[in-house]
């Protein structure tokens, strides 16, 4: 008898990287977890506070192992098949709750960024909208081997940026998302669910040769 080979719907992981309730960044992330779910794609949103975990250090790892909260977010990065951050941006830069959370999973081996599709979105009342930290929160994720999609998002003045449905209150805006989030989605399915279609990605450009590639550091 013929079985049905079709591969099921894609998981992603949604989560705002702001710990202060009401922030424009979880909503913005309750957005793309609504246009990935109505892809037909399984959404897993999460909120930072739900993986609460101290600050790393290797003799509290040595002493106590690996803290709830990073296991439970290695665990939730690993049966995802991308993931989507939308996160604040202090100083120009990472937020030091994310860079402290990436630390910590990336302790986990196998580390689950490796080969990971992301999504990087910011929202900020400044003019912006916060794109000056997803360009430093390339480098870790991108260093630990994480597929980055090019295109980030980034909503300004974000404190005015959202209808009480909650959209964007810029119908144009709003389009670039949708059609952003769609074209990611159409990607994280070529290379995750299709052989044929897959793309290698290389360190190097230019590099066809994959005994070439550089391997890169798991921890």
């Amino acid at each position: 008898m013929a079985t049905d080979a079709r591969p099921g719907p894609l998981r992603v992981l949604v989560f705002g990287a702001a710990l202060r309730a009401g922030s424009t960044n979880a909503r913005l992330a309750s957005l793309v977890a609504r246009l990935i779910a109505e892809a037909d794609a399984t959404v897993d949103l999460a909120a930072m506070h739900e993986f609460d975990m101290p600050l790393y250090d290797g003799d509290t790892e040595a002493a106590g192992g690996m803290p709830e909260g990073a296991l439970a977010l290695h665990a939730r990065v690993e049966m995802s098949d991308a993931f989507v951050i939308s996160s604040p941006e202090y100083n120009a830069s990472v937020p030091g709750v994310l860079k402290n959370a990436i630390d910590w999973v990336s302790r986990v081996q196998p580390q689950p960024f490796k080969t990971k599709h992301a999504l990087l979105l910011s929202a900020s009342p400044s003019l912006v909208g916060g794109n000056r930290g997803l360009w430093a929160l390339r480098v870790p994720l991108e260093h630990l081997g994480t597929r980055v999609y090019p295109d980030m998002f980034s909503l300004a003045r974000a404190h005015e940026g959202f209808t009480d449905d909650g959209l964007l209150a810029d119908s144009g805006l709003q389009q670039r998302l949708a059609e952003t989030v769609s074209a990611f989605l159409s990607l994280v399915e070529a290379d995750t669910r299709y052989v044929c279609l897959r793309r290698r990605w290389y360190e190097f450009l230019g590099d066809r040769t994959e005994a070439l590639v550089t391997h890169r550091a798991e921890g």
